[in-house]
This record gives structure tokens, C-alpha cells and sequence, in this order.
């Protein structure tokens, strides 16, 4: 269809998100998951996608989805021109635009990939939720909680099929792990311990000035407060900046969160989180810590109503970490010991830490070809993927409660049933963000 501005001020009234502010998590987050009802296309139909952010992940995540045969890839969108351009020349995208309304308004859009700076996630998850697209998020799919709830609720009223970008959920490596812990193959699970240990440059220090030609640096703000151009906290390091961010925490650790949440078996929030750390290596503009040890605590998540811990490390300086890998998990249970790594490594002990021979190359027949397949074909049979919404919120909830026990630096009571942060109005504040001031068409509402 053609895009007018009559569209588009259409657009922005139908999508106020309808200005009724409710309480925060009246539902738990662990209520059961309603499938999505299928969509009109035919199972043998193409879907039409629009990709919406053209940096690094974005490109990738353009080569992946247009190299499906079951794919139109008809939409490229960043407020960077040359970023869009250069997206579309590579897949041959029909079209590239600088706003995402105009992929929103068009009828013909089945699904939308969003892999935008945090900042824009759940904002322009909602209002594609709203225009009745299916919906892909870039991790971490919320740059903090209460956005990630408002998605939730977002999803679930509009009935859409969502997929995080927590890829290892594809992984045949990582899914067959799980399903070893699954198969009791270290007897009852009660602790994880996850890492991301790498040696980052630094973001240095910059000084406001004017954005680079092309840019239209007030789109790419959007709905955060506003901050003047600078070089650091723009393209890849806005992941450094509380107003655009959520760290390493959120960015590599991720994936990390995910599947040592997943392999532990709690689906549910922790009621307990206790982190320490801070920048102890780099001097340099980036808020978020470069060091952190965070642990979080599921009661009564065993049988018997054993207790479960996970712990996550986070170094940002080093190059020396466990089993020659960068980032991993360790399952510890009451009969044995498991380690695997999206970096393809896996290893099993018993109970008296003996090694036991596992398949390094394991077949997991019900699992579709790539993280970006499962989304579609979920899609076209109305089917859960494998990273949806209700795992999405419970991984990501780690994450932001995580890096506010370390801005803190202290332990946080969380209450699962209500998602709220128990005796401790400051740490409650960081639930949520400040948006920019005079308001603007992208800011998400809880709604009744």
C-alpha cells in the first residue's frame, strides 16, 4: 500500500497502547502459555518480513531470514541510510525506510525482526504486536523489566507468535544437554553456574557533537530521555549507556542466563538476587560494570521444596576462563556434574567426578533447521517457537535484576507473584525508565 503521513498520524493514534495505566504483574509471569492462532498464510505461502535495525545483529539476522526459502524479506528499516541501503543491496529488500511506521502500516507484513538498539525493543515490539505482526526480538528483549511485562501482556492480547533471540534454544548441542539433566543423567539439578569472560576494548572518553550525515538522530532516540550525539554511545556502544543498554550483562550473558536457567528447571522468577561488582579495570565513559558476580535464588524449585541457585560471572578484562572457553555453564547435581557451551564443547562427570563419554555431535530430530526457521514455521503451524514470550520474560528478568542488585550494591527480596522488588523503594524504581520528557508516540502504557 502507499505510505502517506494521514497513515502514519493513523498510525500513532490507533498505537497509544490505550492510555490505561495498571498495576504491574496482577498475572504471574509463569501462567500458562495460550498458542497463537495460525495465521491466513498457507503453509506452502511465503511470509513477507520487514527487518527493523540494520546494525551488526541485524545484518546477520537479514542474511539469515532471507536465505529461507519460505521467506520475502520486503523491508529494511534504520534511521542510518547508510546502514539500510547497504542491508538492502546485500538481500535485495524491496524497500528501505528510516521509520518503522511505515513497515507497521503496511497490511502486506506478516512478521517483523527487531534487532534495534535495547532502548527501541519493546517499544517497537508492542506497536508491532498492536499492527497484528509476529514479532522476532533481538536479546535481551526488554532493556529493563517493566517494558519485558508490558511485551508479555502485549503478546498474549494480541495473540502473536514471539521468538527471542536466545538462540542456544535451537542449538542440537545445548537441547540435548538439557535433556540429559531432564533425564536425571546428574540426578537432581540445584545449582548452575554461568560466564562471560572476555577481554572488551574501551568505549574511551568523547565530548557531544553533531550525528554523522544520514542520521536522523531523533528517531534513533525515540522514546528515551534525550542526550545529545556522541560517538561512544552510539552505534554498538549505546550497550554501555543505562539509557539505551543493559550491559554485557544483557548483551553476551544473555544466552548464558538463559540456557543456565533453562538446564536448572525453574520456570519461575527468583525470589532472591544478590550481585556485587563495578568497573575495576576500565577508565572510560561506559556505566555499566566491567566485573560482576550476581546469584539468584528459586525456593522450594526442587522436589521436596529443595532450594536452586544460579550464579553468573561476568569479567570484561581477562582472556583465562574454565575449559578454554569464553562463556559456558556448569550443572551441579546430586549425582553428578555437566558442562556445555555454545562454543560446542560438553562434558560429563559422575558423582565421584569421573569422566563419562557423552555424543559430541547429538541428534535432536523435532528441532527446525535454524533459531529463524522454528520462528517461521511456528508462524505457519500457530505452534509456541522455542524461545517465546513466557521464557523470554523469566531469562531477561535475570538480567535486569541482576544488573540492579550490582548498581546497588545489594541484595534485593523479589515476590514472584507480584514481580515486585520487596522493602526496597529505590531498587523498585529501576524497574522501570524514565522517558523522554514532553512525552513521545513510542512510550508503551501498561494496559487494564
Amino acid at each position: 500500500m502507499m505510505i502517506t503521513m494521514n497513515n502514519l498520524s493513523r498510525i500513532v493514534g490507533r498505537r497509544e497502547f490505550m492510555g490505561h495505566v495498571g498495576k504491574l504483574g496482577v498475572a504471574s509471569a509463569a501462567s500458562a502459555f495460550v498458542a497463537p492462532a495460525a495465521v491466513a498464510r498457507g503453509a506452502n505461502e511465503r511470509l513477507s518480513v520487514g527487518l527493523i535495525g540494520c546494525g551488526n545483529q541485524g545484518r546477520a539476522l537479514a542474511q539469515f531470514f532471507s536465505a529461507l526459502p519460505d521467506v520475502n524479506l520486503v523491508y529494511v528499516c534504520d534511521p542510518d541510510s547508510a546502514r539500510r541501503e547497504k542491508v538492502k543491496q546485500e538481500v535485495g529488500a524491496d524497500r528501505a525506510v528510516s521509520d518503522l511506521r511505515h513497515v507497521l502500516d503496511d497490511n502486506g507484513v506478516d512478521a517483523v525482526v527487531i534487532a534495534t538498539p535495547d532502548h527501541w525493543h519493546v517499544p517497537a515490539a508492542i506497536l508491532a504486536c498492536e499492527a497484528d505482526k509476529h514479532v522476532y526480538v533481538e536479546k535481551p528483549c526488554s532493556q529493563n523489566y517493566r517494558e519485558s511485562r508490558m511485551l508479555l501482556d502485549a503478546v498474549r492480547r494480541n495473540d502473536r507468535v514471539f521468538q527471542h533471540g536466545t538462540n542456544q534454544r535451537s542449538s542440537p548441542l545445548v537441547t540435548s544437554a538439557i535433556q540429559m539433566l531432564r533425564d536425571g543423567k546428574i540426578g537432581e539439578v540445584l545449582s548452575a553456574k554461568a560466564w562471560n569472560i572476555q577481554r572488551r576494548d574501551t568505549i574511551g572518553r568523547e565530548s557531544p557533537c553533531d550525528p554523522p550525515p544520514g542520521v536522523d538522530y531523533d528517531l534513533w532516540l525515540g522514546p528515551a530521555e534525550v542526550m545529545p550525539f556522541q560517538a561512544n554511545r552510539f552505534h554498538y556502544n549505546w550497550r554501555w549507556w543505562h539509557n539505551f543498554g543493559t550491559g554485557d550483562v544483557g548483551n553476551d550473558g544473555m544466552h548464558e542466563l538463559d540456557y543456565a536457567r533453562w538446564g536448572l528447571g525453574v520456570d519461575s522468577l527468583p525470589s532472591g538476587i544478590a550481585g556485587i561488582g563495578g568497573k575495576y579495570f576500565f577508565d572510560d565513559d561506559q556505566q555499566f560494570p566491567d566485573t560482576a558476580t550476581i546469584t539468584f535464588e528459586y525456593p522450594g524449585a526442587g522436589s521436596g521444596g529443595r532450594h536452586k541457585q544460579l550464579i553468573f560471572e561476568m569479567r570484561l578484562w581477562s582472556t583465562n576462563y574454565p575449559y578454554n572457553c569464553d562463556s559456558g555453564v556448569e550443572f551441579y547435581g546430586t549425582k553428578g556434574q555437566l558442562f556445555v557451551s555454545k562454543r560446542g564443547k560438553i562434558q560429563l562427570r559422575d558423582e565421584r567426578n569421573q569422566r563419562v563419554q557423552v555424543e559430541q555431535e547429538p541428534h535432536v530430530p523435532d528441532l527446525a533447521n535454524s533459531h529463524q526457521a522454528d520462528f517461521v514455521d511456528a508462524i505457519k503451524t500457530g505452534r509456541k517457537p522455542r524461545a517465546h514470550i513466557e521464557e523470554a520474560h523469566r531469562s531477561v528478568a535475570l538480567v535486569h535484576l541482576g544488573n540492579i542488585a550490582v548498581r546497588l550494591g545489594r541484595s534485593l527480596k523479589f515476590d514472584p507473584q507480584q514481580e515486585q522488588i520487596v522493602g526496597d523503594v529505590n531498587a523498585g524504581e529501576l524497574l522501570g525508565r524514565t522517558y523522554r520528557t514532553g512525552g513521545h508516540w513510542a512510550i508503551p502504557k501498561e494496559v487494564v
